[in-house]
């Protein structure tokens, strides 16, 4: 990976998804994380910079290390506990389970409220609290690899924990369509019955527009995605961001107030940053206090990271990983009617299947033998392959069957996304 790759990938994702439909979104060099030193977030820390490092664990309020358990002690008078994530680092998911077992050892009126769901699957999820699903059904009825793109396995012991301990668990997200319709045409093209699910986003905040604006222009954009379109191009990727970081903050909001519970809020760290995304907009509904917690990489050739101290509340150093835990197949699907089997959505851009034989149209005949006629399905059986796995597809293009063997080997860039 290259310098802070993956705090970059981790922090941008949301927004830059749509960027990296079209180019391997890269940062350059020395542009990579300047928005970690903005200046923007706390007045009485702007400006000022804290230089961290791997296993250690900082206060930014004061600039100096902190105990994990007087970080617990000092969140006990929040309602609201942020901790961002790289979606793919199974180090940052373990912090994430380790803070949510300290609280919940303080204080059994926890709740969890998640990114990765919907809250039109709130049904599902209410099942699962309650212990009446397998992990397997989980899966399946909750479409995980449809609503989601990273594997279970990253999630799987924070679900376990609150499945033992029955604490629920809140889907904050939207449909995706949605989001879509409203970074191309805007909230006011939405019905009446979207807009009950879709809250008004706030697109005005100065700071909050500075901070995208910075990682977005930091993106090496294709030279043919640049010009006069471009401004245009940045409003419609804001209005997105603004509308996943209003709607969480709403459906937040409402789980902490319907249950009267403190909530830990799990999202990419891109939803918290300078404490201006979901937080933010969650204190403006209620007011309530909250503390955020980052975690990020150390850059494995250099020792320490600078970063603003109005980043978060803490900041948590870890050592760069040489690639995730589980490896990402960079393979999209689709289904069309008429046809049963599945067809691959588009040329493979990160993961597994970067640079291997698959094409865009590719209908996919089986896979290490069997048909597949839902996507959820097929991306469970693939989810359970580990490194230097291999799976055979039998492919049909252009009328003429093909086999595709696939080994999960890591490449460079290959922590993307699915």
């Amino acid at each position: 990976m290259t310098r802070n790759t993956r705090n970059s990938k981790s922090f941008c994702l949301a927004f830059c998804l749509f960027i990296l439909l079209f180019a391997a979104a890269s940062m350059a060099e020395e542009d990579e994380d300047r928005y970690l030193r903005l200046k923007i977030g706390k007045s009485d820390l702007k400006g000022k910079v804290l230089s961290m490092e791997p296993d250690r664990l900082y206060d930014l309020s004061n600039g100096q290390d902190i105990e994990f358990s007087g970080m617990i002690e000092n969140m006990m008078s929040s309602r609201f506990i942020y901790i961002g994530e790289a979606h793919n680092s199974l180090p940052m998911h373990d912090i994430q389970l380790k803070i949510i077992q300290a609280l919940y050892k303080k204080d059994k009126r926890l709740a969890i409220g998640l990114e990765m769901i919907p809250v039109t699957l709130q049904h599902i999820l209410n099942k699962w609290s309650l212990g009446l699903l397998t992990e397997e059904e989980l899966i399946h009825d909750i479409l995980w690899y449809e609503t989601w793109n990273f594997n279970f396995k990253y999630y799987e012991k924070i679900f376990a924990f609150a499945n033992l301990n029955k604490i629920p668990i809140y889907g904050l997200n939207i449909p995706k369509g949605l989001v879509t319709k409203i970074r191309m045409k805007g909230w006011d093209t939405l019905t009446e019955d979207e807009k009950k699910l879709v809250p008004r986003p706030d697109v005005s905040h100065e700071e909050h527009r500075t901070l995208i604006r910075t990682i977005f222009e930091s993106s090496d954009l294709p030279h043919q995605m640049k010009g006069p379109g471009l401004d245009m191009m940045f409003e419609g990727l804001y209005r997105a961001q603004s509308t996943w970081d209003e709607s969480m903050a709403f459906y937040a909001s409402r789980a902490s107030n319907e249950t009267e519970r403190r909530i830990v809020v799990l999202a990419g760290s891109g939803h918290f940053l300078y404490n201006l995304g979901i937080n933010r907009r969650v204190h403006e509904i209620n007011g309530l206090p909250f503390k955020t917690v980052l975690c990020l990489e150390i850059p494995e050739n250099e020792k320490t990271l600078s970063v603003s101290r109005s980043l978060a509340d803490y900041v948590w150093g870890l050592s760069e990983e040489d690639h995730p835990s589980f490896p990402s197949i960079g393979l999209t699907f689709k289904k069309f009617d008429g046809l049963a089997n599945l067809v691959i959505h588009r040329d493979p851009i990160d993961g597994v299947a970067k640079g291997e034989k698959f094409a865009k149209g590719d209908i996919v005949l089986s896979v290490d033998g069997r048909t597949y006629t839902e996507i959820n399905d097929l991306r469970t059986y693939l989810a359970k392959f580990r490194w230097n796995d291999e799976v055979t597809f039998r492919l049909l293009r252009e009328a003429k069957e093909l086999e595709v063997v696939l080994k999960f080997l890591p490449k460079d860039n290959n922590d993307n996304s699915e």
